[in-house]
């Protein structure tokens, strides 16, 4: 029996020949891996995803410090980057893009993990804020390497992490050389 099969014929739109890859889709936010991956919709607000995550996290880390402290802020962190690995693979797996701006628990994580140098003062809080962004936007080395070489779900937490412990690293710096300055503004 002899079989007949069609080559693909290039296309201007797909020049493999093969049909078009379909758009990413924007999963609901019914199931609990998209809403915690995109930290309950922040994700999905127009214009740098990143940036609401990371404000989304503060008043969260700052109730957590409240409570129990910083300990309280740490185990949180630990917990959170566990459930973003899972959030992220679900998130991923249902929108088809391999790192979608909408996960944003990453950026919950990486500013955790700064605020782990401030003290509760909306000063410290503000300076957490842009070091991480900093961090996370012009991903210096090592986070630029973590970002291009570290894929799937690990890849979309990891070089937050990085960013937020680059960012730690500066904040406690800062305090440690200028509180007074940092929680006061030298008044």
């Amino acid at each position: 029996m002899i079989k007949f099969t069609q080559e693909p014929t290039p296309t201007p739109e797909s020049p493999s020949g093969l049909a078009p890859r379909a758009p990413h889709v924007r999963p609901s936010l019914e199931h609990p891996g998209v809403l915690l991956a995109t930290w309950f919709g922040a994700g999905y607000l127009p214009k740098a995803p990143g940036t609401w995550g990371s404000l989304g996290a503060l008043p969260f880390a700052w109730v957590l410090v409240k409570i129990g402290g910083l300990y309280a802020l740490g185990v949180a962190t630990l917990v959170i980057f566990l459930v973003g690995l899972w959030a992220s693979k679900v998130y991923m797996d249902k929108s088809g893009d391999h790192d979608p701006g909408a996960i944003v628990i990453d950026e919950v994580v990486g500013m955790w993990i700064v605020l782990l140098a401030a003290p509760l003062d909306p000063v410290a809080y503000a300076i957490g804020f842009v070091l991480f962004r900093l961090f996370d936007v012009f991903k210096p080395w090592p986070i630029s390497w973590a970002d291009r070489t570290i894929g799937g779900a690990w890849g979309v937490m990891i070089d937050d992490v990085l960013a937020g412990l680059v960012g730690l690293a500066v904040l406690a710096l800062l305090m440690v050389y200028g509180e007074t300055y940092v929680t006061g503004w030298g008044l």
